[in-house]
C-alpha cells in the first residue's frame, strides 16, 4: 500500500505543483465553460486527458516514442491556448451536439503531448524493466485523476461563485478566462527555449 501511495501522490503533486502551473492552466481553460450540471461530460474530457497522458507515458518507457524535449515545452503552452481560443470563440454559443465531438479527440492528443512532457523525468524516478514500470504508472495515472478533479472541482465552485454572487454570465465568465489565460501562455510560448538555436 505504501508504494501505491508513494505513486499515487507524485502523480497529484504532478498536476497540483505550484512551479509547474500549465496543467492546472490546462485544466482551466477546458473547464471555463462548463457549470456542476455537465459532470459528466467534464468527467469525460478530464479522464481522456488521464489516458492520453498514460498511453504517452507507455509508449515512452517502452521506448516506442522519443520527442525532443524542448519540441514538447513548446507544444504544452500551444495546447493550452488553442483550448483557450476555442473556448474564447465559442463562448455563449449552444452546442448541438452534445455527444462525443472534435474537442474530446483534442483532449486526449493534449493529454499525450503533456505526457510526452513529463515522460523523461518519470523514466527517472523508476527502475527496472519497462513491464516493472506498469503498476506504478497505474498508481500515477490515479494521481494525476484525482488531482485534477480537484481542480476542475475548484474551478467550478468559482465559476458557480462568479455566476452567481457576481451575476456574470456564463459567457462573460468564459471569455474573461479564456482572455485571462490566454495572456499567461502567449509569453510562455515566446520564452521557449525552441526559439533558441
Amino acid at each position: 500500500m505504501s508504494e501505491f501511495w508513494i505513486y499515487f501522490q507524485i502523480g497529484l503533486k504532478h498536476v497540483l505543483d505550484i512551479n509547474a502551473y500549465d496543467h492546472v492552466l490546462f485544466l482551466i481553460a477546458l473547464t471555463v465553460p462548463y457549470t456542476f450540471k455537465d459532470w459528466k461530460r467534464i468527467l469525460l474530457l478530464v479522464s481522456l486527458f488521464t489516458i492520453g497522458h498514460t498511453v504517452a507515458l507507455v509508449l515512452s518507457v517502452f521506448g516506442i516514442i522519443t520527442v525532443k524535449v524542448n519540441l514538447v515545452e513548446f507544444l504544452i503552452p500551444i495546447t493550452i491556448l488553442i483550448t483557450a481560443l476555442y473556448h474564447l470563440f465559442t463562448a455563449g454559443k449552444a452546442t448541438k451536439n452534445d455527444g462525443i465531438n472534435l474537442i474530446f479527440f483534442v483532449t486526449l492528443f493534449f493529454g499525450i503531448i503533456h505526457g510526452l512532457g513529463f515522460s523523461n523525468y518519470f523514466k527517472t524516478i523508476l527502475g527496472g524493466s519497462p513491464s516493472s514500470k506498469l503498476l506504478p504508472l497505474g498508481e500515477f495515472a490515479l494521481g494525476i485523476e484525482a488531482a485534477q478533479l480537484v481542480v476542475v472541482f475548484v474551478v467550478l465552485v468559482i465559476s458557480y461563485i462568479v455566476q452567481t454572487v457576481f451575476r456574470f454570465s456564463k459567457r462573460d465568465w468564459a471569455l474573461v478566462m479564456s482572455a485571462f489565460i490566454i495572456g499567461v501562455v502567449i509569453p510562455m510560448i515566446i520564452e521557449s527555449p525552441i526559439w533558441n538555436r
